[in-house]
């Protein structure tokens, strides 16, 4: 069945007609009479859909409020033939031809009606007269020929220079002068608490310049720190606990008994009481949040410091009141520095400029106003043009109309229309898709692309090349600058984690309301259309327990709504009402992301569009009848999910990924021959014929296991070999492996009885080996791998990581370095020296030495190397000579991100304090100037050494 193709209006009636088509197949056996009218309807919609895809070029000012409202009617009634054609096609088998008939008949009355409604026919001529008017002057900035032609069939990658703007703020220009100035506001001779607030409008840099502030601020001067963003509705529960994660991970996992505000408050003020702490609250809207905040924080005199960032002045002289503070007011950027930032995203450097370009990007520049978002948002539209001077100039000319009389902020919200106007139709509802998250949520990509996929937001059949494309509609965002990559593969090239910035959030939550393309509740009550309006896609994001019964109400009459998403701290809404979630026979989408779901979603009822199901964090029953989701494509409840699966699961023939927590799943597990990814599956529980079973899924691509060394449920030889063999037949065409608490040396034997052709495994995490000499050879056979960690239990010596080193493909190489049960490793106090063979693509390196040992860097070692994270046991600073743990830094030519965790077991106060500084000494002389970050773990091993302690190191976790 065809999917929907293009932007808000047009999408769904691109759908419509696509299948209706599929109605005029064979498979329906319809009567003559019937395809007539079918092919009539067809007729009408294409007429409304080529005005559409006009009007959809056109900002909303230029637009007649009479063909706002023609569009409108059109893109409801779109919804509605095409929830009835679904329901038809579940339907079909218990229809006649009769119904069908009836159903065309009142299609087409319904597209007539609308036509005569209030003299709207003569108004389409209008509407055409006004496209054609207007062409002209839509040309000036946008080729609507471009915008009209379907996407393109080759992959879109992210263009490089995009991520860099977000990824290394510290190469933003501009930053250097008012990042030392808050420094010096921060600088106190005493230990006096002090906190200095950043202000000012939306898209100016703020929380840019405050997490500079606060990465280049020293750790060491802190006993504990912690980012938080408050946001305009925020969830004071969630905001706590996210500050106790970060100052004390004990306290953290205690947080989950405590039920109130005032419980949380009272946690972290007693976790902070005696320690000099270092908060950053980002993006407060009111006084009243700070000022709750701020309870939790005490002033304890012992030289703590916070930075705040907010919109409103009156917030940041609430924050200054009554302490030591400065109020800091954002500056916009000035030329030069405006010019650096648009030139960076455009070319390589200012000099690859053509002087007639650079004096049309000085009037473009003025119009942005310094803002750093409107010049990023201004590049990005012109990223995708030619370079050519009359494309520039179209693109001032329509700036110029557009902010030459508002205020800074309203000038880069037109920006941000001109943005959005000049994305091709393929890309509207994406964008618009992104209003379902919460205000600064980090959005996985790859689930959104799923999102996107089962929603129908992109054009296809084939599952597999939609989510490519998909892909390249991510890329295409990133490139625009209209969404901000967070977290970028090792390669470089794959975005994995995204935001929104929230001043582009407010513009797309606004576009996707006033078009009825989600319906949210964000803490302030429903947007404007809940009432007004069929919902199609609902999104709760922030606590609505208060109104539970009434929402539970609305979805379970909604009957036409097709997606439902549900974050925060929703238990009440989820626990009580989740059998009213399973009503619609339109939904594909249940997307449940709260702390603890412990519901049970009832029995599926009818079901047979839904494609994306997923609750966080699961704790309930699955339906026992959930066969009947035949279209249904993934199923995730999560690690925590303990319950019993549904025989019935492996009826699902179009089930891709299927993640579970440690559960026994069927048998049968072979018969889910679309089944691509996997996890986390506990083997220790599964018997031995859904081992085997699992060995036929020819297409899994991706797994993650749990591969206990023991286990009461089997014969143990029978249950091993039995896994051995599996995993010798999966090795052959997985990509992905993830391996937990394995036999030691368990994936060697496995790896060893493949055929001798390469295989295509491109990431391998967790095995065990016990001896990295001898065991090595099996792992250089992988030579497609990109990603590596694993554990060395014994000897890692110079032969092993030459092994390693030569791994062409490397980019993200984890080893962590651990004694074996007998607390030997078999070698005292060696240096592992990395040479400059070998290593010749790796850009990340973890290296966890959790037992004696240290690294030695040696001239040209890994030259791409860019983010450096090592873990040393303080207690060895001195048994390795002069220089102690780690050596060579300086040779790391692209290094760029330095992290340390600094291990306090049994550790005294000489060694952790010499470790650290001969760190801080080696970063700060490095050419690069690398970002460092510095902790202290087990300190509290580290206190009670002091005080005479045996030294003896604890036992370490397993690391994955």
């Amino acid at each position: 069945m065809a999917e929907m193709i293009s932007s808000a209006a047009t999408g769904v009636l691109g759908s419509v007609i696509d299948k209706l088509a599929a109605m005029l197949t064979d498979k329906y056996n319809l009567a003559r009479d019937v395809k007539q009218g079918i092919l009539s309807l067809q007729d009408e919609l294409r007429t409304m859909e080529a005005m559409l895809l006009r009007l959809e070029d056109k900002d909303d000012d230029q637009i007649d409020p009479l063909a706002k409202d023609w569009r409108s009617k059109v893109r409801e009634l779109s919804y509605d033939i095409e929830d009835c054609i679904e329901r038809f096609v579940l339907n079909h088998s218990h229809g006649d031809g009769g119904s069908t008939a009836n159903f065309v008949h009142k299609a087409i009355q319904m597209v007539k009606t609308l036509f005569k409604d209030r003299g709207i026919a003569e108004e389409i001529q209008r509407l055409k007269r006004l496209v054609s008017e207007q062409s002209e002057r839509g040309k000036r900035y946008y080729d609507i020929n471009q915008c009209l032609l379907a996407s393109s069939s080759q992959p879109l990658l992210l263009d490089p220079r995009a991520p860099a703007l977000f990824q290394e703020a510290r190469d933003l220009v501009g930053i250097d002068a008012p990042r030392e100035e808050i420094i010096s506001l921060l600088r106190c001779e005493d230990k006096e608490h002090k906190v200095v607030s950043i202000y000012g409008i939306g898209g100016q840099g703020k929380t840019t310049l405050a997490m500079e502030v606060y990465h280049k601020i020293t750790e060491a001067a802190f006993d504990s720190r912690a980012f938080v963003s408050v946001s305009q509705t925020p969830d004071m529960k969630k905001l706590l606990r996210d500050i106790l994660f970060q100052i004390s991970k004990s306290h953290f996992d205690q947080s989950q008994m405590l039920e109130t505000v005032e419980q949380l408050i009272r946690t972290v003020k007693e976790c902070l009481k005696d320690k000099r702490y270092f908060i950053l609250i980002d993006d407060i809207w009111s006084v009243a949040a700070w000022e709750l905040l701020q309870s939790a924080l005490p002033r304890n005199d012992n030289g703590s410091r916070i930075i705040t960032t907010t919109r409103i002045e009156a917030v940041a002289k609430s924050c200054c009141t009554g302490i030591a503070a400065q109020m800091y007011q954002a500056k916009p950027l000035s030329h030069e520095d405006s010019q650096r930032l648009f030139f960076k995203r455009l070319f390589l450097s200012g000099d690859d400029c053509h002087p007639d370009l650079r004096k049309v990007s000085d009037d473009i520049l003025k119009k942005c106003c310094g803002l750093p978002l409107a010049i990023i948002s201004i590049a990005g539209l012109l990223a995708n043009r030619s370079k050519a001077v009359e494309v520039w100039v179209n693109v001032l000319r329509s700036i110029a109309a557009a902010v030459d009389k508002d205020s800074p902020i309203d000038k880069m919200k037109r920006i941000l229309l001109l943005s959005y106007v000049d994305l091709p139709h393929h890309l509207k509802n994406c964008l618009l898709y992104l209003s379902v998250f919460p205000e600064d949520y980090p959005i996985d990509c790859r689930q959104l692309i799923l999102l996107w996929v089962a929603e129908g937001l992109i054009p296809g059949h084939h599952r597999e090349s939609m989510e490519q494309l998909g892909r390249s509609y991510m890329n295409e965002l990133v490139n625009r600058s209209l969404v901000q990559p967070t977290k970028v593969g090792a390669d470089g090239a794959t975005v994995k984690q995204c935001r929104v910035h929230d001043v582009i959030l407010e513009f797309i939550v606004s576009k996707a309301v006033e078009d009825n393309f989600v319906t949210i509740w964000n803490g302030n009550g429903f947007s404007k259309n809940y009432s007004s309006s069929k919902i199609r896609h609902l999104s709760i994001q922030k606590d609505i327990s208060s109104r539970a019964e009434e929402i539970a109400k609305t979805i379970k009459n909604g009957a036409q709504i097709r997606s439902i998403n549900i974050f925060g701290s929703n238990s009440v809404l989820v626990n009580k009402h989740a059998t009213e979630f399973l009503n619609s026979q339109v939904l594909r989408v249940l997307n449940i992301v709260v702390e603890y779901g412990q519901c049970s979603l009832g029995n599926v009822k009818s079901l047979g569009q839904l494609k994306y199901l997923r609750i966080h964090n699961y704790l309930g029953k699955l339906p026992q009848d959930i066969e009947k989701l035949q279209h249904l494509e993934t199923l995730d409840v999560g690690r925590q999910f303990g319950g019993k699966l549904p025989e019935s699961i492996i009826q699902l023939q179009k089930l891709v990924r299927l993640h579970v927590g440690s559960v026994r799943l069927p048998d049968g597990i072979g018969s889910l021959q679309a089944l691509e990814e996997l996890s986390r599956i506990d083997l220790g529980i599964q018997s031995v014929k859904f081992i085997q079973g699992l060995g036929d899924l020819t297409n899994l691509k991706l797994l993650q296991i749990n591969w206990p060394c023991s286990t009461e449920l089997h014969d143990m030889k029978d249950h091993k070999e039995a896994c051995i063999s599996m995993l010798s037949r999966l090795f052959r065409h997985l990509r992905e492996l993830l391996v937990w608490q394995s036999y030691p040396d368990a994936t060697c034997s496995f790896m060893a009885s493949c055929v001798p052709t390469p295989p295509p495994l491109r990431k391998l995490v967790g095995p065990y080996i016990h001896n990295l000499n001898r065991e090595g050879p099996q792992i250089s056979s992988l030579v497609n791998l990109t990603r590596l960690s694993i554990t060395v239990l014994n000897e890692a010596g110079k032969e092993g990581i030459n092994i390693l080193a030569s791994l062409p493909m490397l980019l993200s190489l984890t080893v962590a370095l651990l004694n074996d049960k007998n607390g030997d490793s078999g070698i005292l106090y060696a240096r592992h020296a990395i040479s400059r063979q070998g290593f010749q693509r790796l850009v990340k390196f973890d290296l966890r030495c959790w037992r004696e040992g240290a690294v030695e860097f040696e001239p040209g070692a890994m030259p791409k190397l860019r983010r450096l994270k090592l873990e040393l046991m303080a207690w060895c600073q001195f048994k390795f000579g002069e220089g102690g743990l780690v050596l060579g830094l300086q040779n790391l030519a692209g290094l760029k991100h330095l992290a340390i965790d600094i291990n306090c077991d049994a550790a005294v106060a000489d060694e952790v304090e010499a470790l650290e500084n001969d760190i801080r000494d080696a970063a700060g002389v490095h050419p690069n100037s690398p970002m460092l970050q510095v902790r202290r773990l087990d300190q509290y091993i580290f206190s009670s050494m002091a005080q005479g302690c045996s030294r003896r190191p604890s036992d370490h976790p397993i690391p994955y």
